[in-house]
């Protein structure tokens, strides 16, 4: 008789428990959703298929790219680079999904059309500067100090790695010189260099960069033979992409130094640019084992023949520096406290 009012009791209470047991679970995900996405697509009209994406929106944390090939990234800062592959001419519907941190989600679409060209030189390496912070350790490394005698052309300058002097701010590598006193020396700057991290011999280099201005800046994008520590310069050959001094604004220098022609006495040409130092233009130069070709903004204002018995026919590496003073800068202006040369990017092509 027990066990029957036992039994019972359960019956009678199986709908309770069946109520308590079904009851709906709250997984409401709550939060802000991304608002207002913008998607900017920039196609390059050089044939490479390169386009350059920027994606924003209000709240987001992380961007999907979905590029209309099968091909889906990941982009934290909703700034990428994509380069696309088919041949010819084509459309493109690219998709981009801005997340919340609270996996909240809005997406947009648009169309992009794009031209490849057969045979386009590929890029072989690059760095966009999209990540804030200090340069790439993996890409780049530093001179630091006076160097001797000022790194040979009396320059005023301490090289740091501090952030104060290169550093990477929404997209932009800043190399920035300020007066200062700084371990004996009346100014700082900085030197980024891709030796024992990236070299090449023969290929296109293109650098969309901003100058400084100011009296005595000295800023350069130029190369070195990966051999200098052992054959020494100027055997090991350079080459001077650009170089500006801020006693003549917006006169570009493209140069090569090599045995015989070297320093003062060195191989290049100049064009006159307008607006250097207050807006960014594209400094390239094409090499080749018959030719090195400078340009700004793809106009070639200077050639020079290369030859089998010239140093310019191996592996060399990149440097970005700001100097200060020197032979070639000049007497510096009492006045000028710190100027900045911004890098958007550096891509080299073979």
């Amino acid at each position: 008789m027990k066990m029957i009012k036992t039994l019972l009791v359960l019956i009678l209470m199986y709908p309770l428990f069946m109520a308590g047991s079904c009851k709906k679970s709250d997984n409401t995900i709550t939060g802000t959703a991304p608002s207002n996405l913008t998607i900017d697509a920039v196609v390059s009209a050089d044939g490479s298929g390169l386009v350059a994406f920027t994606a924003t929106a209000v709240n987001s944390v992380t961007y999907d790219f979905e590029y209309g090939n099968g091909v889906i990234a990941t982009v934290p800062s909703g700034i990428i680079n994509y380069k696309y592959s088919l041949v010819g001419t084509n459309t493109f519907t690219v998709k981009v999904t801005a997340k919340s941190s609270d996996a909240l989600t809005i997406n947009k679409t648009i169309q992009v059309t794009v031209t490849v060209v057969a045979g386009t030189p590929v890029l072989i390496w690059s760095d966009e500067f999209n990540t804030d912070g200090l340069p790439a350790s993996a890409k780049w490394g530093y001179d630091i100090g006076n160097g001797s005698g000022g790194w040979g052309n009396n320059e005023l300058q301490y090289y740091t790695s501090r952030p104060e002097n290169s550093v990477v701010i929404n997209g932009v590598l800043k190399i920035t010189a300020q007066k200062e006193s700084y371990s004996g020396s009346n100014y700082t700057s900085a030197r980024l260099l891709s030796q024992n991290k990236f070299s090449f011999k023969y290929g296109k280099v293109e650098v969309r960069a901003k100058l400084p201005a100011g009296v005595g800046t000295w800023p350069a994008i130029w190369m070195l033979g990966d051999n200098v520590s052992t054959l020494g310069w100027p055997a090991c050959g350079e080459i001077d992409i650009m170089e500006h001094r801020g006693s003549e604004l917006n006169k570009i220098f493209g140069t090569v130094h090599h045995p015989g022609h070297s320093g003062g006495n060195a191989d290049g040409g100049t064009t006159l640019i307008s607006n250097a130092s207050t807006e960014f233009h594209v400094y390239s130069m094409e090499w080749t084992e018959t030719s090195i070709k400078f340009l700004v903004d793809g106009q070639q204002f200077y050639a020079f023949a290369n030859t089998t018995s010239l140093p310019f026919n191996k592996n060399f590496f990149i440097l970005l520096n700001v100097a200060v003073g020197g032979s070639f800068a000049g007497p510096v202006d009492p006045a000028f406290n710190a100027a900045s040369m911004e890098v958007d990017y550096i891509r080299v092509y073979q």
